[in-house]
């Protein structure tokens, strides 16, 4: 299974460092056909989104997680940190493992 980064291009570099492929992206429409082309290839098994890509295109990324058993979409804060209201990166790890890091 692969991942595939979507997202502003920081992010999207950051990424490639670490050799997952990946597509810069701006607007709404070019977010939107770039998750409906990672998710149309059978070896993707993680769409890797930021939060503001996924904000722009809430929708197909709910109808995605309903809807289909793959690929999993996962939305992680941006070089901004996260939008206002959403648990840091930080948080959820925390509360998953139930320790508090650093």
């Amino acid at each position: 299974m692969k991942f595939c980064c979507i997202a502003d291009e920081d992010t999207v570099r950051g990424f490639r460092l670490a050799g997952i492929a990946g597509q810069v992206v701006v607007t709404a429409e070019q977010a939107a056909a770039a998750v409906e082309k990672a998710a149309a290839q059978p070896d993707c098994g993680i769409i890797v989104l930021t939060e503001k890509v996924a904000a722009k295109i809430r929708q197909q990324v709910e109808t995605i997680r309903l809807e289909r058993d793959q690929p999993l979409v996962v939305e992680i804060p941006g070089p901004e940190g996260p939008l206002p209201g959403r648990k840091s990166l930080r948080q959820f790890v925390q509360e998953a493992v139930g320790i508090r890091v650093g």
